[in-house]
Parts: C-alpha cells; structure tokens; sequence
C-alpha cells in the first residue's frame, strides 16, 4: 500500500517519490549489537551525530559499580534485548507493522508529528475525522495509507506541570502501552515509537524518556513472545543523546552495565506497569478482627527461673523486628504528648549559648530512634514524589567513584551552594533522595571548601536538622568527611559541631590541604573535580611542580 519507490539508492534504503528513505528493520542495528556504536557513529554521515558528542557515561572511569550486591531490577535479557533498536530518523520511514503519532486529543493533522500526514496521503486525516477523538493517555489505530507501515497507532501525550508531574507521567506511561496493547490487539508485531511529547505540552526531554524507556521494558517483560521489534526513534542530537544514555540502565546488555545501573538508576522506577507509585494512594485492606472465644479459667501455673528468662528473652527478640515508628504509637496518647510538651519546654527554656553566638538554634534534646526513623521516612517519601532536576544541575551534591578501599563517594561542592539562590528545604529533600542508596554500607564524603569562604553557609543549627533528617545509619555507616582546603572558620564551626551536636559523627573529618593529599584516599580518576579547585589549589599552595589532570590531560602549573 506504500508509495512506488524510486529505482535510485541510498545508504539507509531506496529513495521515495518525495525524497524520503524507506528503511527496512534489517538496515537498523539491534540495540545489543556489538557494532551498534560504530552504526551510530558512522551511519547517518552526519557529523553533528558523532558518537564523541554523546558520551555513555557507562564507560566514564570512575563510575565503577558501587552496589555491594544489590539485585538488579532490570537484570540483562538478551531475547529482550534483541527486541530493541535506536534510530534517528522519521518514523513513518521505515518498513514496521505500525508507527506512533504523537497528537492531541482532536487528532488533528497540525497537532500530529510533523509530516507524517503529507508522507500518508489526505486519506489518514479523512480517516482520524471519523474517530471522534483521542483521550490523554490512550491510543487509536488507523490505516497508514501511503506509508511503508500497515497501521498507524495516534496516541495523545499529557501536558506537564511540576505540581502535578506524577499525574503527567502515568499519563504518558499509559501512552505507550496503550501503543503497544493495540499493536498485540490487531496482530502486529513491530512498531516504530517517536518520543510522544511536544515542546507546546512543556514536557522535559529526559524524564519523559525515563518513562517511555522502563514502560516499553516492562511491557516486554510480560509480552515479549508477541512483539518481534519496538524501534525509539529521535529526530534530534539531544534526544539521541538521552536515548543512548538511559538505554544502558534498563536495557542492560552486560553484567558491567547491570551493575553499574543500579546505582544509576532513580529512586522511583515505576511498578510492575513502569508507572509512578504513590504510597499514599495505595488501597490497604486490613483482615477483620477475630472473633475471640472465651477460654475457660486455668490454674496460675508458676514458670521457674528458667523458663520466665526464656519467655522475656523471646518477647524481646520479637521487638527487634518491629518497626520503631510503629512502636511509639503504642503509648498512650496522653503520655507521648506530655512527653513531647516536656521535650519542647527543655529545648526552649535555658540558655542557648550557640543562638546566642548567631551558630543557630541547637537547643533541644536529641530525636529518638523511632522519631528520627519516622523523620527520614517522610522526607524521602516526598523527596521521590517531586521533580528536583533544578538542584541536580546546581551541582552541589553529586555521586562518585570510590575511594582507595572500595568505598563509594558522595561529592560535595561548598562553593556551588549559593544559599541566596537555594530553597534550603528542597535541596534538604534532594540529599535524602541522592544519600538512601549509598548509606545503606559504608561511605565516604568529599568536601571542596575550595573558595567556598566566599559563599554565605548555612548555621549549624541547620547542619544538626540534616543530620537528624539523614537518620543514624548514615552516621554509622559513613567512614570518613574528607575535607578539602579547610579555612580556620571552617575547623571552629567543625570543633562547635563536635562539642554541641555530634561527637561521633564530626570526629571523621579529616582535613586535606592538598590535592595530591587527597589523592591518596580517593584516587583522581574516580573524582568529578570542578576547574576552580585546582586554581584554588595553585594559589594556596604555591611551590613549584605541576598537576596533570588524567581526565582533561591539562596541566596546572604552580608558579
């Protein structure tokens, strides 16, 4: 049903009457073909799609796996695998059982991806009139007229908000599979998917792609003896450039790969469906209550010594496996709101000398264990329910390799927390969000305070607050604070940490006032290190000698 082609060849097929290539699947490299990169790179003898732009940071060094054998939610499936190919390119030109069209919800042909219907002739908008419409979220099928395809699948992408993100990415997580259901549906076997959003409907690039990726995978999880081939198509570098950075985490072709995505991987992947879980939201039926019959009276039997050790040891055994927020609320209500009366009452009422030294409020007496677990579970429990991209680019906080013992390092840049510009309770929801997958085993931190004495810092009644919020595993599973260029304000407020906050905690910084001394605890190559800390290092040091970036290969000179 396709146009007559012309009898001229291209590299990437035969050449139709308007000029556009037809591509076969065989012409399209699989995703875990070992040529795959060259294909790329080469392939479209385009120089702006040069794989040196699009750099796969699974192959960056220093980006070792870090995940002390942590079972992979996407473990490698090469049947799965070999379902998969990344095309840049229109998708309407390649030879597929059905292609996407990305619209709105009047399926119109000026809200359509862009010349599709001029490739498919009048009769694909005559047939979309007679449809009635499309709803957010769902899919139709028609026949693809003048197109090499058999069928073409429309689908409406959602519009995106920050406040309603999660609503906006099960939308569009429902896209795709409504695409792939109507493809099972009608007997089809191959598709050719676009990325369904516009510019017009605000949806930003890589988290769309986020979603687009996992639902296709878990869609083939349960259906891949349906579907012989689903092709991601972009028509841009930058998509291109999303596509083959995601790809590795939920398509992984390797072991190397698969461990070294689930570091890598977010904190939300989605549910069986790849769509977002909402805790909240979540149906809990609880079992109805016993019907407890009455046991009739029995003598006291007196247990000996023995036996009653036995029966208190086993009842506090089962406590250990309680879950701590869980037990608090076993109080009476009246005497947990005393205490908590009490406790604020001892933090207000006294003296509070460090307030009074402008370090910040650190009155008040320490959380328990329960309350700081109950802290950190809501902190990160909205931390994964929001958008926080914007932090992410301010590069404060940002993830590692790891140090000279294997440990993974978290890397924190004092000079890139401008507190002016910083909403402090999201960067505060940020951290829980970028620390939960390392503070489960030991860790290490890394703190440039190069020219970070510039910047207005946050009180140290701030810094206890994060503490509390991070919860006490990330004080007992973390190793050591490696602090970089250290001023004297930094060590007094570090020496008023330690004497008025945490002892234990703040005694495992260690101040390094070298580059090179650094080095010796966390090699280079597996640190991301900011231009202006080796400035920072030559003008504070000085001396003689020279520092060679392995990463850049630029030499620093100290004059």
């Amino acid at each position: 049903m396709h146009r007559t082609v012309a009898t001229a060849t291209t590299r990437g097929g035969v050449l139709t009457e308007n000029g556009d290539s037809v591509v076969t699947l065989d012409q399209v490299p699989r995703w875990s073909d070992a040529e795959y990169r060259s294909y790329l790179e080469y392939g479209n003898e385009d120089p702006s799609f040069s794989n040196s732009y699009f750099p796969d940071p699974l192959t960056f060094p220093g980006e070792e796996s870090s995940s002390y054998g942590m079972v992979s939610r996407f473990p490698v499936d090469q049947e799965i695998n070999s379902k998969i190919y990344l095309w840049r390119g229109q998708p309407w030109n390649l030879e597929v059982d059905a292609v996407v069209n990305s619209t709105n919800e009047n399926l119109d042909e000026a809200h359509s991806s862009q010349g599709l219907h001029a490739a498919a002739g009048p009769g694909l908008a005559e047939e979309c009139e007679t449809l009635g419409g499309c709803r957010t979220g769902m899919a139709k099928v028609t026949n693809a007229y003048d197109l090499p395809a058999r069928r073409v699948i429309h689908t409406v992408g959602p519009k995106y908000a920050v406040k309603y993100h999660t609503a906006a990415e099960n939308a569009l997580s429902h896209c795709y599979r409504s695409c792939l259901d109507l493809l099972i549906e009608n007997g089809l076997q191959s598709i050719a998917m676009g990325c369904i959003y516009t510019e017009a409907k605000n949806y930003p690039r890589e988290p769309a792609s986020h979603v687009a990726i996992r639902t296709v995978r878990r869609f083939l999880e349960k259906h891949k003896d349906k579907i012989t081939a689903v092709v991601f198509c972009t028509s841009t570098s930058s998509d291109t450039e999303i596509y083959k950075r995601l790809l590795p985490l939920y398509f992984p072709r390797d072991k190397h790969e698969e461990e070294v995505a689930i570091s890598k991987l977010p904190a939300d992947i989605g549910d069986e469906n790849g769509e977002t879980i909402i805790d909240e939201r979540k149906i809990r039926i609880n079992p109805l209550p016993k019907k407890i019959l009455p046991k009739p009276p029995q003598d006291q039997v007196e247990l000996p010594v023995s036996d009653v050790g036995l029966v208190q040891r086993n009842s506090n055994y089962l406590d250990t496996y309680l879950d701590p927020a869980f037990m608090s609320l076993i109080k009476d209500p009246d005497q947990r709101r005393q205490e908590q009366w009490e406790k604020t009452a001892e933090g207000r009422g006294g003296w509070n000398c460090a307030k009074m030294l402008g370090l910040g409020d650190l009155g008040g007496p320490p959380l328990s264990a329960a309350e700081e677990y109950s802290l950190h579970s809501r902190y990160l429990a909205k931390a994964n329910s929001l958008n926080l991209s914007e932090i992410a680019e301010m590069k404060i906080v940002y993830r590692g390799g790891v140090d000279s013992e294997g440990r993974p390092v978290m890397v924190v840049v004092g000079a890139h927390f401008l507190l002016r510009c910083l909403e402090l309770e999201r960067f505060v929801l940020y951290v829980v969000k970028e620390f939960e997958p390392l503070i489960q085993k030991p860790y290490t931190i890394v703190y440039f305070h190069s020219a970070a004495s510039l910047q207005i810092q946050p009180d140290l009644g701030w810094m206890r607050r994060l503490q509390q919020i991070l919860g006490r595993k990330h004080q007992h599973n973390l190793h050591a604070i490696y602090v970089l260029h250290p001023t004297f304000h930094l060590k007094a407020a570090i020496f008023a940490l330690q004497m008025l906050v945490d002892n234990v905690l703040w005694k495992k910084v260690v101040y390094v006032d070298r580059l090179l001394q650094l080095f010796t605890y966390v090699p280079r190559e597996q640190l991301t290190i900011p231009d202006f800390v080796f400035q920072h290092d030559l003008e504070v040091n000085g001396g003689k000698g020279l520092i060679v970036d392995p990463r850049t290969k630029y030499v620093h000179h100290r004059p």
